[in-house]
């Protein structure tokens, strides 16, 4: 693979050509994870990523489930989840935060369909809009969908047994 930018070693442009991927969003705190999910449908389509999937969930605490079942469907190459838990009053912030975390990553583990993280976990709204920018800004989606292909393009290198 041709290295790529500072952010992750972002793939070449075209290099998701033929991968199908998933996108599971999280409708809780929609204004931003509208932001996200623009920024993850640019990043794949500059990857060039043309099947996609989409499917959403009330709060990020479903994302998981989601996740797991598109990824046994055996209809996508890799998932990306986008999402914003702002921290509130209460302890529901690292409950939910934690919980969809942990949940995602024995999801990849236990498919071997890789998940890019977009999930913003952050102090305020400010937070969530500075991580959730427009094409040429930070966007925790966009850099999530560059992470699906990348690790889908590993998969695809070295298949299982």
């Amino acid at each position: 693979m041709a290295s790529g930018d500072q952010r992750g070693g972002r793939p070449p442009a075209g290099a998701g050509a033929g991968l199908r991927v998933g996108i599971v969003r999280a409708t809780w705190n929609a204004e931003i994870v509208d932001r996200l999910a623009a920024g993850a449908r640019r990043g794949l389509d500059e990857l060039g990523v043309a099947e996609t999937t989409e499917v959403t969930v009330p709060g990020c605490f479903e994302i998981p489930f989601a996740t797991q079942v598109l990824a046994r469907s055996g209809q996508v190459d890799a998932v990306v989840v986008i999402g914003a838990v702002i921290r509130g009053e209460t302890t529901h912030y690292e409950l939910v935060s934690e919980g969809a975390a942990q949940g995602v990553m024995a999801v990849q583990l236990e498919t071997g369909i890789p998940v890019g993280f977009g999930l913003v976990t952050v102090e305020n709204t400010e937070q969530a809009v500075a991580r959730s920018e427009g094409a040429g800004g930070h966007n925790v989606g966009e850099d999530a969908a560059c992470v699906a292909v990348s690790m889908a393009l590993l998969a695809r290198d070295f298949p299982a047994g």
